[in-house]
């Protein structure tokens, strides 16, 4: 009897690994070996071992991956500034690359053959999970059953019937089919009513956060130190990065920050709605930006807003692991040296706003900034200056009157 061939999957027990597990050994009679990765979902993950087992799979690795996912993914995005269409925090974009790299880590010990994931054809994900597997081991067969021609799963109510079917638990049905992403950073919906972007998200769709109308009726304040860009102290207490997000998610949902409804552009070329809760990411984005604008001279501050806008490419593309962004880590962190101190915050209602910021390093100078004038400035200097500047606009103005005669 020829030796099944061993397949890893990235499996999530969400709707789609579900079914694509056991899908998997029905049509190819592959040996499935099931990979989750603990980024923060909380209690998704229980008893998840046992539902890969019964759902076919050889074996069920689980890793916690929480504190590496703070440290070399989370960390370095924050610094950078990076927001994909000046709304999306990108949370399930900087996740797939480390679950895909611990993917191609358990293929390798385990000698299969190949990595599988449950991304559709029309996603995004499916680019990332790949660019990853192609960058980190080229000779691994990629199956994406999504893409499959024999995979006739194509909506989420069919699979919802392939589940009862081969009596797979789920936590989905017909009528609650939303597709969620979670992690320690945020949760996405998608999917159902959101399909439409006339439709308003109702109160019932948030998971980790307050609608804003039931968030508390007195704001918050908090505060975060910073040190060379990386969070590292909440309301005076130093703490690990996994401890400040989670602290920060539980405020910030109480208080309904960070939820944000975007028309997005894909990168297959179409668009889609996501629905987003990124509460604690929210305010450590808001804090970081403020300390920065204290910190920052000029020119260094406009040219690191054009890195954080090709960053956030980057990441949402899935070209994590290209050395592009290795090359803009360089830059980024040289910009990050003196980007250390704290910053006040007031939570309200949805809103996050600044309460106060300070720094060993910054380049604020009252007495250049007061209105009144002091010895440090001299106005004259302005005249000069001024007419230089606008050399080029006075010729242009002067030929144009000159050809309008």
């Amino acid at each position: 009897m020829a030796k099944k061939e061993k397949v890893v999957l990235a499996y999530s027990g969400g709707l789609d690994t579900s079914v694509i597990l056991p899908w998997l050994k029905e049509t190819y009679g592959y040996d499935v070996i099931a990979f989750a990765a603990d980024l923060g979902q909380g209690d998704e993950l229980s008893g998840i071992k046992k539902k890969a087992l019964a759902s076919g799979a050889s074996k069920c690795i689980v890793k916690d991956l929480r504190k590496e996912f703070v440290a070399d993914f989370i960390w370095p995005m924050l610094k950078s500034g990076a927001v994909y269409e000046n709304g999306y925090l990108l949370g399930t974009s900087i996740a797939r690359p480390l679950i895909a790299k611990h993917q191609v880590e358990v293929a390798q010990a385990e000698k299969a053959a190949g990595v599988a994931h449950g991304a559709t054809g029309k996603g995004n994900d499916q680019v990332r999970f790949e660019l990853t597997y192609m960058a980190l081991d080229p000779k691994l067969k990629i199956i994406a059953p999504w893409k499959d021609p024999k995979f006739d799963l194509t909506s989420r109510e069919a699979a919802v019937d392939y589940a009862k079917k081969h009596k797979i638990p789920i936590e989905q049905s017909k009528k609650k089919i939303y597709s969620r992403d979670r992690n320690l950073w945020h949760i996405s919906h998608e999917g159902a009513d959101l399909e439409d972007p006339a439709n308003e998200p109702q109160d019932h769709l948030f998971v980790i956060s307050n609608p804003v109308s039931k968030a508390p009726a007195q704001p918050a304040y908090i505060e975060i130190g910073f040190e060379k860009g990386i969070p590292f102290k909440l309301n005076g207490k130093q703490n690990d990065g996994v401890k400040i997000i989670e602290e920060l998610n539980a405020i910030g949902g109480k208080h309904a920050i960070g939820q944000v409804d975007l028309v997005e552009n894909r990168l297959v070329g179409m668009k889609s709605r996501g629905v987003y809760e990124t509460p604690g990411g929210t305010i450590l984005v808001t804090a970081h930006k403020a300390l920065e604008s204290l910190t920052l001279d000029r020119e260094t501050a406009h040219y690191k807003q054009l890195v954080a806008l090709k960053y956030a490419e980057l990441v949402y593309y899935g070209q994590w692991y290209s050395p592009l962004r290795e090359a803009l880590d360089a830059f980024i962190n040289k910009t990050q040296e003196n980007v250390t101190g704290t910053v006040k915050l007031k939570l309200f209602k949805g809103n996050c706003t600044l309460a106060g910021t300070k720094s060993p390093y910054s380049l604020y100078s009252t007495d250049l900034a007061s209105f009144k004038m002091g010895a440090e400035y001299d106005p004259t200097d302005a005249k000069g200056f001024i007419k230089l500047f606008g050399l080029q606009m006075r010729l242009a103005g002067a030929v144009k009157k000159k050809s309008e005669k």
